[in-house]
């Protein structure tokens, strides 16, 4: 009979990691986005994005580390990957499993102060911070600091429990960011879709046709 013990070992993995879910949520209901941790299947369709030789990576808000786990399993190298998380827990935790990450204490929206790669040297920022609870002036705080980071053409990866994009309208336009559809998990719980913003310049550079010769 084959053994069940990598089950037992995931389901019990997944039982902590709710309960410190529920523990960060009931202590600070809007810093949490859910009562759960994201699924391996929405970490996934996030950490398609990355490309595992294309240069630093920063995670917004790194919780139990469900999303963390997957970003490495794209082969992405443990030195090239820093997370922030603001909840002392969670990010002593975080420290504990992903020895060789650098974790970063300090608001999302004030961390490039910290960023071990400095401005312009990230391809990818991939958040799981709960935009959508957020105040105008936070958003445009969070998204102007991770535009900052990344590199021209790079990407702002976020998942929200809502079909909507997570930024408002109003704070994309002043930040002359676009935005669009990359999926949704149905076997999250909930449901979750993932949206990419990008500078509008950089996504106009891409859909520019070729000069003929």
């Amino acid at each position: 009979m084959a053994s069940n013990g990598p089950m037992l070992t995931e389901r019990r993995n997944s039982a902590g990691e709710y309960l410190k879910f529920l523990h960060a949520w009931i202590r600070k209901p809007r810093q949490t986005a859910s009562i759960v941790p994201s699924s391996p299947y929405l970490g996934r369709m996030m950490a398609r994005q990355i490309d595992p030789q294309g240069g630093p990576v920063m995670e917004f808000g790194g919780g139990t580390g469900a999303l963390t786990r997957e970003i490495l399993a794209t082969g992405l190298p443990v030195s090239d990957l820093e997370v922030v998380e603001i909840d002392p827990t969670f990010a002593r935790n975080l420290r504990r499993h992903f020895h060789g990450v650098k974790i970063i204490e300090a608001p999302a929206q004030s961390v490039l102060a910290e960023a071990q790669g400095g401005a312009g040297a990230y391809q990818c920022v991939i958040s799981g911070l709960p935009l959508l609870a957020m105040s105008k002036t936070l958003q445009k705080a969070i998204l102007a600091e991770a535009f900052k980071l990344l590199q021209p053409g790079g990407s702002f990866i976020q998942f929200t429990y809502s079909p909507r994009p997570p930024l408002a309208d109003s704070v994309a336009d002043a930040l002359d960011l676009g935005v669009d559809r990359v999926g949704t998990i149905v076997r999250n719980v909930p449901p979750a879709t993932v949206f990419r913003y990008r500078r509008a310049a950089d996504i106009a550079a891409v859909d520019r046709p070729a000069a003929s010769l």
